[in-house]
This record gives C-alpha cells, structure tokens and sequence, in this order.
C-alpha cells in the first residue's frame, strides 16, 4: 500500500530552522512528483515546493530563498529544509505524490497524502 509518513515538525523560535522528512512505502523514484503543502488555521492549504524523479525542484515565490526541498531515493526521503521561520510559516505540513506528469502547486494534483506535520514558529 503507497503510503507517505511526515516527521520533523515541532516548536521553533522565529530565525530557527526545522527539516521535515517524508518517507514514501515504495521507491520515491517510483512517483513522478513529491511535494510538500501547508495549511493554517482557517486558510486553505497552499502549495510549498515539489520535486520531480529528475530532481527538478519548484518553489512558491513567497518561500523561495527561506525553503529546499531535497530527495534521497536510497531512503525513500524526501526533505523540506525550512530556515529563517517565521510565525506566518506555523501550518500543518503535508507530503504529497503522484504517478503523473503533473507537479503544480496545486493540491488536485497529487492523489497520495501523509497525515502531515505539525509546524509552531514562535515570535
């Protein structure tokens, strides 16, 4: 059964970093793209990063410079560094993958969810 299961979240200060770890039931390559989302209390859940089986790696505007999503397919891993956090960063954080050659930032592109990971920067 696919299945992704997140870790890492936790309490930070605001500056502090936290990498969140994501590790897929079958071989990451297997998906096409991993991403990662969050949602806040009472927003919808916003597209974070993805990364495809090449290694490509996409961004939202807003994160880029703070945020790296990597991949390690010998562990079937895939991480989201996040630096710099700030209290706007607390959220539930979410892994996501699919077969498809989709990879947007939308959350209709992905069909396999972890149960996410919670996140608390604090200011």
């Amino acid at each position: 059964q696919e299945q992704l299961v997140e870790s890492g979240g936790g309490s930070v200060q605001a500056g502090g970093s936290l990498r969140l770890s994501c590790v897929s039931s079958v071989y990451t390559y297997n998906w096409y793209y991993i991403a990662w989302f969050r949602q806040a209390p009472g927003k919808e859940r916003e597209g974070v990063a993805t990364i495809n089986k090449y290694g490509t790696t996409n961004y939202a505007d807003s994160l880029k410079g703070r945020f790296t999503i990597s991949r390690d397919d010998a562990k079937n891993t895939v991480y989201l560094q996040m630096d710099n956090l700030r209290p706007e960063d607390t959220a539930m954080y979410y892994c996501a993958a699919d077969y498809r050659r989709l990879g947007g930032l939308v959350d209709w592109d992905y069909r396999v969810w972890g149960q996410g990971t919670q996140v608390t920067v604090s200011s």
